[in-house]
């Protein structure tokens, strides 16, 4: 029985900027088409509400004029599991209040899984909008062996149909001109709603264009997402349903139960039986498709291995830290070189004086302080990006899932934990695609124990004061920043097992998880993540981190102490030495100081802030020096009352583990607030972090001691 279908005009050609909306499941090569339509012209927040990033991108025709693409989170379907899959179901459907339904929407699929995609694009079709169908990796399916009959699926679904080499910008001409037309279609392909099913939709469809004011075919596609009964995750702006529908809901869903049927498993399959028919002629195979053993089989005969897959993850993380220290050798020197001939201007310039002094030591030598790491952390994006792009993310997971199951948690948890190596924030972020709410939870809370990127100018600092002599040995670098990354990674497992087994107690789920196919990176989408993740450090840079450095050093030089008084006399007369000095009975069995305390203060506002920190405190750029003294060697230089050496190595192994575990990151906090919907949860993670760092830190402090360190 097919259900009747009520008119829906197309949307008329408008003055305005028309909006499309870019949709497809993940891996489909949906952010590469994005970002080879939009390139640089795009704007990323947050959908309000909810941390579920938002990409707005300006496209523009072959004939200059210009067109709005919102990038939609992946989904495989718009029967919504995850908070991503709930915002790409409610900017479809016209249910968020702060983004405005789409004029028309841009469906992009992997060829190479042609059926499986189809599912989200059949629903698609259901909205009543104009839709154009972009069928991605087109190469790829020739390599495979598989040719696909475009005009026949344009004429079977009744939509442009574009052939695409996203990652290769083939095909984009003639998707900007399909984009550009005004007279767009309305799909006509129909599907036959099972009979048992059909009576309600047909009524949940009359309800909710009377009641709640849908239009007609958005009305009968939301009645069958209601009918799956997979419609359940609710974000900020969602609507809800009227009274009388979801009277109507619970009627039909009571009389089925009583009758015994499975009304969502019906509708899944009567769709899956319409996509089955549609392809039957579509996808044509030659004698390539047949062939065992293809490439990604063979490279993941040895990635995916017991043995081999940990040795090449372990190779690869190696070859990070290796980078990390040997490449990025040369543009630190070059950056903090020009800091100090800046700073070196402002000193021959300005006469001796406050003002002078909040420049240099405040602005340029907090700042510079910090910016002298950048190197380092766009090395560890661009790996990062490379992993994502090659297809090896996802095959990382798998191998962790081994592991991850041991700690309640599925390899889908390890993504999120890997992107927390460049920052908490995306991997808190990341976690909205784990469908369980209590694994999700657990994977925000341990999350931040994963050393980010700020953790770096923290760890490289104290391995530079740690080892005595003007050059550390690449070895040693390297090998004391695995054991921090170590430490993180097994105390978030540990934790994860701790909170499975306890608060959040849980069985852990199978992983299902698609292994895209291999691909080249395009180094043209790794450059632009590359510069948005660069862009917000640098952000933080001239702002939080310029704002608290000049803070701080007001701080630390008012009140200003009698004249001839040392510059540790001054420190330890100012506001913030007075407020290390409240903290330091707490912080000094750990081996700090209260100079190191106010480092710890100001640190909460963003790790990498310490760095600077340490650089006014302990006045790195004196003018009693010729040229501008190295941090480090202030360091060296740093003694407790008593003349007794602060920087010890001890002491710098104690605070190094103080940062591995501390939550240290305000914005952190904020993020899990609006990830979780409470402070409990926040705060729970800055009590049992700052708490286990400071037990932690403390033993090793102590027993170092005991043992004659």
């Amino acid at each position: 029985m097919t259900t009747p279908v009520l008119p829906f005009p197309a949307s008329p050609a408008s003055p305005r900027t028309p909006v499309y909306a870019l949709v497809g499941n993940p891996n489909c090569g949906k952010s590469t088409l994005f970002n080879a339509l939009t390139g640089l012209k795009q704007k990323v927040g947050n959908y309000p509400g909810v941390t579920v990033e938002k990409k707005v991108g300006t496209v523009y025709s072959q004939h200059g004029h210009a067109m709005q693409v919102i990038d939609l989170p992946g989904a495989y379907s718009l029967a919504a599991r995850s908070p991503d899959e709930a915002v790409t179901r409610d900017v479809l459907l016209g249910r968020r209040t702060d983004t405005a339904q789409p004029d028309r929407i841009l469906c992009i699929v992997d060829v190479t899984n042609l059926e499986r995609n189809l599912y989200l694009v059949h629903q698609i079709m259901d909205l009543g909008r104009p839709v154009i169908l972009v069928l991605n990796m087109m190469d790829l399916a020739a390599e495979a062996g598989l040719q696909i009959r475009v005009a026949k699926l344009e004429k079977e679904l009744g939509i442009p149909v574009i052939p695409c080499e996203a990652a290769h910008g083939k095909g984009l001409i003639e998707l900007k001109l399909a984009m550009s037309r005004t007279d767009l279609p309305l799909p006509r392909h129909r599907w036959d709603i099972p009979a048992p099913i059909a009576p309600a939709v047909s009524e949940l469809q009359a309800s909710l264009v009377e009641n709640d004011r849908k239009a007609p075919l958005s009305a009968r596609a939301e009645a069958l997402l209601l009918l799956t009964d997979q419609d359940t995750v609710r974000v900020a702006g969602s609507t809800t349903l009227s009274e009388r529908t979801s009277e109507i809901l619970r009627s039909w869903h009571k009389r089925w139960q009583n009758e015994g049927m499975d009304w969502a498993a019906t509708l899944v399959s009567s769709r899956y039986d319409a996509i089955t028919r549609l392809c039957t002629d579509l996808v044509q195979r030659d004698d390539r498709s047949q062939t065992a053993g293809s490439t990604s089989d063979r490279i993941d005969a040895v990635v995916t291995h017991p043995l081999w897959g940990w040795l090449v993850l372990g190779g690869i993380m190696a070859a990070l830290f290796l980078s990390i220290f040997t490449l990025a050798e040369y543009p630190m020197n070059w950056i903090d070189g020009h800091i100090a001939s800046l700073s070196d201007l402002v000193k021959d310039s300005m006469a001796p004086g406050d003002l002078r002094d909040l420049i240099t030591d405040g602005a340029i030598g907090g700042v510079g302080g910090v910016l002298v790491f950048l190197p380092q952390i766009v090395i560890l994006f661009f790996f990062i990006g490379l992993l994502e792009s090659t297809g090896y993310m996802a095959r990382a997971a798998f191998i962790m899932d081994r592991l991850m199951s041991r700690v309640g948690l599925n390899g889908k948890s390890f993504i999120p934990l890997l992107s927390s190596y460049a920052c908490a924030i995306p991997g808190i972020m990341a976690t909205r695609t784990i469908e369980d709410s209590k694994d999700r939870l657990v994977t925000i809370l341990v999350a931040p124990l994963m050393s980010c990127s700020a953790r770096l100018p923290v760890y490289l600092l104290m391995i530079a004061a740690l080892v005595p002599g003007d050059q550390v040995p690449i070895l040693t670098k390297v090998g004391l920043m695995l054991l921090m990354y170590t430490l993180g990674t097994a105390g978030a497992f540990g934790f994860a097992w701790l909170f499975k087994r306890t608060l959040l107690k849980g069985v852990p789920p199978l992983m299902i998880m698609e292994l895209p196919p291999y691909r080249l990176p395009r180094l043209r989408d790794v450059i632009l993540q590359i510069v948005e993740r660069s862009g917000l450090f640098l952000r933080r840079a001239g702002t939080i981190i310029l704002g608290i450095s000049i803070l701080l050093w007001f701080l630390s030089t008012y009140p200003k102490s009698p004249e001839g008084a040392t510059p540790q006399e001054q420190m330890s007369h100012s506001f913030a030495g007075r407020a290390g000095r409240v903290i330091e009975p707490v912080i000094k069995p750990l081996g700090f100081d209260w100079q190191i305390g106010i480092g710890i203060i100001a640190s909460f506002a963003a790790r990498e802030v310490f760095v600077s920190t340490m650089g006014v405190v302990f006045n790195a750029q004196s003018d009693d020096e010729e040229d501008t003294a190295p941090l480090r060697q202030a360091l060296a230089q740093a003694k407790w009352p008593d003349g007794s050496r602060l920087f010890t190595p001890l002491t710098c192994l104690s605070l190094m583990v103080f940062y591995v575990f501390a939550m240290q990151c305000v914005s952190t906090i904020a993020i899990v607030r609006r990830e979780t919907n409470s402070w409990r949860w926040p705060m729970f993670q800055l009590a049992y972090m700052t708490g286990t760092a400071w037990v932690l830190s403390l033993l090793l402090f102590q027993g170092g001691r005991l043992l004659g360190y």
